[in-house]
């Protein structure tokens, strides 16, 4: 065989990944977010239940369930799946909302557009914080005070909200000066240490993948990717527009907002395609995503296009286990993303890795807003 051969595959492909190199990278060298945060917000659509809105702009996602709660004489129409499942979970829910809404508080501007049961004890916490901040009620400082947990995390999720409070708290005690709060600030620090790679802080609790991306064990690993990101971007922004000029790990080097900032720049590039496999896990974003994802609607047909009724039996042989990919373009969603080599099977069979859930859209929006706006088209 001559050596033209392979010469010639190489510059084919040395063309076609410059072609999906810029289709979805800015001349800057960045991501294009705007484009990436508009289709995440539009993965919320594909999840709505029960009767949708004229202005529905997924058209495969029609109206569906719409007889829940009939059984109990109760409507339970309405609301958005959490997952690809066709199930609403009020945690996860609740979680995506609040997600959201800090999202907006924050970046709004740049869219454009104490207790005995200790699982209780991040949401009270978590409660106490928001109504402090929307009232500003000084009665709610004793409760948080009270509520004060000194245990180390390296986790922010939907189950576990103590991450996310401590971050809240912290924006008075960085932004007005509440001395009251500093113990907040120095707990969301301590959370931050668990996060950051061992080599910048001998606390680090968190595992990478050899491509750069954090990892924990277990399933939709995206989610805890976007919501520490979430926090690394808030955090940041707190200390840029306060004195917090740099704190440290166990007497590490200095860790400034920059620092945080390159942090969840990195985790929010991965997703988006900066990583081992050239990959976007963004379905819809950029040239390469995934194309078979666990998500009911989006892996079988349309009402529009398949009237008729498809039984469990077919569903699981016909698309569930098909090696196609899926009828259903779910622009926005991300999935669970690769394992801990950054190997990624494209498997929807594997719910672990390529379902997508509101619980990684909602804090992800609020960091394609944060980038979006510092590096314009």
């Amino acid at each position: 065989m001559s050596n033209s051969a392979p010469s010639s595959r190489a510059a084919v492909f040395l063309a076609f990944s410059l072609v999906w190199f810029s289709s979805h990278v800015l001349a800057a060298g960045h991501p294009d977010y705007a484009d990436a945060l508009a289709k995440s917000l539009l993965f919320f659509q594909g999840q709505r239940s029960g009767r949708l809105p004229p202005d529905q702009a997924v058209k495969w996602r029609s109206n569906s369930a719409m007889s829940d709660g009939s059984a109990a004489n109760v409507d339970l129409t309405g609301g958005y799946y959490d997952g690809g499942n066709n199930v609403k979970f009020n945690f996860p829910m609740a979680f995506t909302a609040t997600m959201l809404s800090w999202s907006i508080i924050e970046y709004g501007g740049r869219m454009d557009g104490r207790v005995h049961d200790a699982r209780a004890a991040d949401e009270l916490l978590w409660g106490c914080a928001w109504l402090l901040w929307a009232t500003k009620n000084s009665s709610y400082l004793n409760d948080l005070i009270s509520l004060g947990a000194n245990d180390d995390l390296d986790v922010f999720s939907w189950d576990n909200k103590l991450a996310g409070a401590r971050v809240l708290l912290s924006r008075r005690a960085l932004l007005d000066g509440d001395e009251r709060l500093e113990p907040f600030t120095r707990q969301a620090e301590e959370f931050i240490c668990h996060i950051l790679p061992n080599s910048s802080s001998p606390s680090s609790t968190t595992a990478y993948t050899p491509g750069g991306l954090m990892h924990r064990p277990g399933n939709v690993n995206m989610q805890y990717v976007a919501s520490a990101s979430f926090l690394l971007t808030t955090y940041a922004k707190y200390m840029a527009t306060s004195r917090r000029r740099a704190f440290s790990c166990q007497n590490s080097r200095p860790v400034t907002h920059r620092n945080l900032r390159a942090l969840a720049k990195r985790q929010v590039d991965y997703v988006l395609g900066d990583n081992p496999l050239g990959m976007s896990y963004m379905v819809g974003y950029g040239a390469r995503y995934p194309q078979r994802i666990h998500h009911r609607a989006s892996s079988m047909p349309s009402v529009a296009a398949h009237p008729a009724h498809i039984g469990c039996q077919e569903g699981y042989r016909s698309y569930l286990n098909a090696p196609g990919p899926n009828p259903n373009v779910h622009t926005g969603a991300v999935v669970g993303g690769p394992d801990e080599n950054d190997a990624f099977p494209d498997d929807r069979v594997d719910y672990a890795r390529s379902e997508p859930v509101t619980y990684t859209n909602a804090p992800l929006v609020g960091c394609l807003a944060y980038f979006a706006g510092s590096y314009k088209n």
